[in-house]
């Protein structure tokens, strides 16, 4: 029996966490406004702690790994209700990234210092 691949055991874990606890998969547009909340959650800590925006006490104790899972687990959400195998959207974007990006980057001037 093959093992799952990272992206689609996440998928399934996900399933399997809405079949369980969650009743149903939000509706689409519902998983997007959820996915553009969580999205602003992270762009908050990021400009706070590692931008130039001073990081309010209330904004220390988040945690961006969390906020980070957060984006993760709608995305997955999203995914799934539309029947998408992000494993292997994933595979194919990265091959064409590496393909596309690789001499891009490597003499792209900015990049070196």
């Amino acid at each position: 029996m093959q093992q799952d691949k990272p992206i689609t055991h996440l998928q399934k874990v996900v399933d399997q966490w809405i079949q369980t606890h969650g009743v149903r998969y939000f509706n689409e547009l519902t998983n997007l406004a959820q996915l553009t909340e969580e999205v602003g959650e992270v762009a908050r800590i990021i400009a706070r702690r590692y931008g130039e925006q001073s990081e309010k006490e209330s904004d220390k104790q988040k945690d961006l790994g969390e906020e980070l899972a957060d984006v993760l687990f709608v995305v997955l959400c999203l995914a799934n209700q539309t029947e998408t195998d992000l494993q292997a959207a994933f595979e194919r974007r990265m091959d064409k990234k590496t393909q596309r990006d690789h001499h891009r980057h490597h003499s792209n001037e900015k990049l070196r210092h």
